[in-house]
Formats: structure tokens, sequence, C-alpha cells
């Protein structure tokens, strides 16, 4: 076939269109591509985009700018599968129009040029159904009209011009299709607000533990602070076997609970309920309750390992590793050994079984009424059984939203979001300096990761009190929160923990909490409030009635003369909606400094911001202006900017 025109470097796209880049309803796919052909004809490139049921391509036309770099955009709308290509060709009818432009100009005689001109419309007419004949049929009659003058206005005007654009000549076109597909889905995956609880910490009663129905109770308290997602650790059955006592003690002293994550007893596996917290038609309660009276989703963990009392043991022996003294093998980190997990054996030759009885197991939980799962350890299985149970789901359960809790190495973590997870945990929580975030957020958002990886920043988990954290003031809480809030449109906490600033570390010298509540049941004092819980109230209030915080890659790091502040510009697609955020790193002392406008965003003139936290007004003129920001008040500044 022949083809005259060149399309490289490509942009969106993930290995060469292997795997699927990630958007939700209403966001756009900025295409970009080198473009270029032989000689000195024009070209003409467009994107072409359809869902995955249509049979027809809806066509949007690619900008040029210098160096043959060519972009276009389109928006998806619906929670579906979206195909893309791109199409390019040299256009002579455009080559010919723009060249009679010169050779009018330069006052040559034209009557041969409107003849050739004619004869390329023809070409085009020839391209088109009958429907779309009518203007340029009259446009070739005009051109064949006696007077040479007023054929020439003619083509010189502007109904010709736009007749040139809306009916192009395409031969020998060149397509990139390299199956580049787009999976959209719904908004929670790009915008949401996590709030860890253990279920059994919930109870108001301190001589018992929490369940489902207290936790129910808990919910208005949440929508007050903003929080859309309710995470709780497993809530199956907890093993007794080699259970594990506070601070992970190898022994478990009677009546401690062990870990939620030693799943499995003789009440059952991964489709039961510790029947401590409830039963299934209580959690579905309370699955409903926290939808439909609250908007908030229930998220469950998926966490694929055993207790060694787990009825799979005995039922399927062949899925797990036994030693040549006939135990079974128990998770390790050498030489370290976790006697309470047994981890599953996904090199047996059994697999085929075991992938779809744990697929079922996701689907047990989406028809009670699950649609986010954090996934637990997902980096030690198969990346192909992600792949498999999350196409699976999301394939009868469009809403289904899976985050990958794995903290470990890059490579790892972006062949997960490849794989299908919507969201992941990240290296939020160990980066402590200005720089440090700014590089961080710069490889987030303007490398591959931006198409598939959408960050989820914690400041805390109940695995993870950081060494930053240790011993630290409400000001270093209050900052690591408006940090995750702001420059993440996803982040989450463990909630209890992080209101009441626990900061004491194990001392094992790991970045642990000491009485860690994942081996024991604590009590809380629900009506509780302080200065996080405010924090926790504004920032969310902030983040849903504005766009620029609802998106994670519209992100501008500006310039300044203090080290100790990191200043940053977000923003919509529509650039409707600016927020401008200035942090203090800084936990014990006033600083300040100038930091810079970035007028290409936010224009020459002066504007006003409005600061979201305290409601303070400033007017801001020039290329830069000056902040000083006190942490003992706000250790940071979240303005919204008005023109």
């Amino acid at each position: 076939m022949q083809n005259r025109s060149v399309i490289d470097h490509v942009k969106p796209q993930i290995n060469n269109g292997r795997f699927l880049i990630q958007r939700v309803v209403g966001e756009s796919v900025n295409v970009s591509a080198s473009i270029f052909g032989d000689g000195h004809d024009y070209l003409r490139a467009v994107v072409e985009y359809r869902t995955d049921k249509a049979k027809r391509w809806t066509s949007v036309e690619m900008e040029e700018h210098p160096n043959d770099h060519w972009t276009a955009s389109f928006r998806v709308t619906e929670q579906t599968i979206y195909h893309y290509r791109l199409v390019a060709w040299v256009d002579q009818l455009l080559t010919w129009y723009r060249g009679f432009k010169k050779k009018h100009a330069d006052g040559q005689d034209m009557g041969v040029e409107i003849a050739i001109g004619a004869n390329l419309l023809t070409e085009a007419l020839k391209q088109r159904p009958k429907k779309e004949q009518g203007e340029l049929r009259n446009a070739i009659q005009t051109m064949g009209g006696e007077d040479q003058a007023l054929v020439v206005q003619y083509i010189l005007g502007p109904v010709f011009a736009q007749l040139i654009l809306d009916y192009p000549l395409r031969r020998f076109e060149t397509v990139y299709d390299h199956s580049l597909r787009v999976k959209v889905g719904r908004l929670r995956e790009r915008f949401s607000s996590w709030y860890e609880i253990f279920p059994r910490s919930a109870s108001p009663d301190i001589s018992r533990s929490g369940t489902f129905k207290d936790v129910e109770a808990l919910l208005p308290r949440l929508e007050e602070m903003g929080f859309d997602v309710l995470y709780m650790p497993p809530v199956h059955p907890i093993g007794r076997k080699n259970r594990k006592g506070r601070n992970n003690a190898v022994t478990a002293m009677e009546g401690e609970p062990g870990s939620p994550w030693a799943i499995g007893a003789a009440e059952g596996g991964h489709k039961a309920i510790l029947p401590e917290l409830g039963n299934i038609e209580d959690y579905k309660q309370l699955i409903k309750r926290a939808k439909q009276g609250f908007d908030i989703d229930v998220a469950l963990d998926l966490a694929f390992q055993c207790a060694p009392d787990h009825p799979y043991i005995t039922e399927h022996p062949e899925w797990f590793i036994w030693r040549p003294d006939g135990s079974i093998m128990y998770a390790e980190n050498p030489p370290k050994k976790y006697q309470d997990i047994v981890p599953i054996n996904f090199e047996t030759e059994d697999h085929v079984a075991l992938w779809k009885e744990l697929l079922s197991v996701v689907i047990y939980w989406c028809e009670a009424g699950i649609n986010i799962f954090r996934v637990d350890n997902p980096h030690t299985k198969p990346y192909r059984f992600w792949e498999y149970i999350i196409a699976e789901t999301t394939a009868k359960f469009p809403d289904t939203i899976f985050l990958a809790e794995a903290f470990t190495r890059p490579a790892i973590m972006a062949e997960l979001a490849k794989r299908g997870f919507q969201q992941s945990y990240t290296y939020f929580t160990w980066r402590t300096t200005p720089h440090e975030m700014r590089e961080y957020l710069t490889e987030l958002t303007t490398t591959e990761l931006a198409d598939c990886m959408q960050p989820n920043f914690w400041p805390n988990t109940p695995d993870i009190l950081a060494y930053e954290m240790m011993g630290a003031n409400s000001n270093q809480f209050v900052k690591r929160l408006l940090l995750a809030a702001t420059l993440s449109s996803s982040y989450g906490l463990y909630g209890p923990s992080y209101e009441l600033m626990e900061n004491r570390g194990n001392t094992n010298g790991k970045e642990e909490y000491y009485d860690s509540e994942k081996y024991m049941v604590r009590h809380y004092d629900w009506s509780y409030r302080n200065r996080i819980t405010d924090a926790y109230t504004l920032i969310n209030r902030a983040r849903k009635t504005n766009p620029a915080l609802q998106q994670t890659n519209n992100i501008r790091f500006t310039g300044g003369d203090n080290p100790n502040l990191l200043s940053y510009v977000k923003w919509n697609d529509e650039r409707t909606n600016f927020i401008w955020t200035i942090v203090n790193f800084d936990q014990h002392h006033r600083q300040g400094g100038h930091v810079s406008v970035p007028q290409d965003l936010l224009g020459h003139q002066g504007f006003k911001v409005t600061d979201l936290l305290t409601g303070a007004q400033y007017w801001w003129n020039g290329s830069a202006n000056y902040v000083a920001i006190d942490p003992a008040y706000w250790p940071a500044h979240v303005f919204l900017v008005e023109f």
C-alpha cells in the first residue's frame, strides 16, 4: 500500500498498545505524535475514536506545531472501553489551495490552476456519500464559471477556505492502529477520600468489641468530615492456630483477637464473616446504608492468604507448599516468620481451579454490594492472575475499583497498574522534603504512569508509622494531611490513629506503631473533635467543591526563594478552576518567602486568592508574591484563585 507520511512517537500508549490507558467519565485523552511526510506537500491528520460497541469512528482534526509535532484531544463520555487510532495523509487539495494563494499573490495567470483545483475537488467528491456531495458539486460548478476574476475571488474567500478544511482529499493514508484503547471508569477511581477503621474497635461500649452495627452508627461522622470511602481490614474469621498477640507477640494471650489478615477458621474462610462483627446481612446493611444514605463506598480488604486453620488447607492441600517433614510452609521474610499466615502456592499444577475459586470470592462480595477492593500484597501473586481477576470482575461489575497495596519497586507498581489496578499506594509516605515531593510528583504526572496509575496518598497505615511522624507535633500531622489531599486526587488515612496523633513507634526500630491495633481491640471516643478533624472537614470540603483538586496530573510547581516552602498550582481541564497550595515543611517555625506566579496559567494581571482553610483574602499582582506561613496556625495556604 502506498503512503507518503510517517506517524511516530504516539502518546498516550502503554507497551505499544498491549495495555489500556485509564480515564474516568468526562476526562480528555490528549493525543500527540510526530507526523511528517516526504517532499513539500501539506499533511492532514486526524485521531479517530469509538466505543467498544460502536461500528463507526468519530474523527477529530489534529493540529500541527513546529518540528512535526501534532496534537488532538477527545473526551470520553461513557463508562466503557474506547478505541483510538491516528490517520495521516498528504492532502493534495490543501497543497494546491495554499499554492494557489501564493501564485495569485505573485500575479500569475490562474486559469490552469483553477482547472487543477476543480479536478482535485472532483476526486474529493468521489470519496463522499451522495448526501455529503452537495457543497462540493456547487463549488466545482462555480469554479467552471467564465469570469476568471469572480472565480478567483470565490476561491480566495472564506466559504471556499472552510470547504477545503471540511472536505479533505484523503489518499495514500498512513494508519497508526496498534489496538490503542482507553478503559473509562467512574469518577471515584480518580477522586476519593478514604478513612480506615477496624470494625472491632468501633464499639462505644468499653466492655465489648465493635460490630457492623457500631460502624453503621459512625457513618454520619464520616459524612461530616467529608470522607467517601470507608475501608476496613479483612472482616473474615480469624485463625486460632498460631494466632499473634499484642505487638506481634508470637503467642497470643487468652482473649486476644489476632490479626484480621490471618484469614480462616472453623467458621469459614474468604466468603465468611467473623461472627463477633455480625453476619452477612449486617454487612450488606452497612454497605447499603453507607451508599444510599451517605454516598460512601465500603471497601473490602482482599487478602489472598490463609491462616493455618483455613478450610482451604484441608479441602485443597495442593494449593499450598508442604515441607519435607510434612509441615505446611508459613509466610516468611527471612529470618522473620509469620506463623499465623500461610501463603497460597500460585505455582500449583491445579492453578486453573485455584484462579476460578479466588475469582468466585471477588464475585461473591460484589454480589453482596462491594465495589471497591483494597488488595493486600498483590505483588506477591502473578501479574496475569490479577489481569484475569480484574478483567473478569469489571466485565460483570463495571463500577469495581481495585487499589493495589504494593509498597515495592517502581517497575512492579507500574506493572500492576498496567494489568488493571485503578489505584495504587505510593512512596508519598517517604517523601519528606519539598525537593523530594516535587521530584516524585513530576514522575507520577509527566511519565507513562500518568496514563495508567492513579496514586492514592496515605500519610499512615496500620502497618506504617513513618519515622517522620514518630514524636511529631500536630503541625506535622496537619501538614502531611494537607499534602496528601492537595497533591493527589485520591488519599487515605488510618483515621482514628491519625486524628489522635499517635506518634509512638515500636521498640524494634521499625516504622511500626507501638500497641498496634492490628493485634488488639481499641476503644475511641467517637464524639472527639480536634485540630485534625477540623482539617479533615475543611480540606475535604475544598476538594469536593473544586474540580482542580479532583485530578492529579494537572499540576505546576512554582519557583520561590525559600527552600522550606513547596508551591504548586492545580487546575481543571477547562481551566475555570485554579487552586494554589503553598506548604511550609518546617513543622516548628514560621517560614516566609516569595513564590513565583506561573503567568502562562494565571495571566499577567492581578487576581484574588481566598484561603479555603481560613477564609482570608489577598490581592496578588506581579510575577511573584510574598507569603508567610506559621505552622502552629495552619502549615499551608490552600488558595482559590479568582480573576
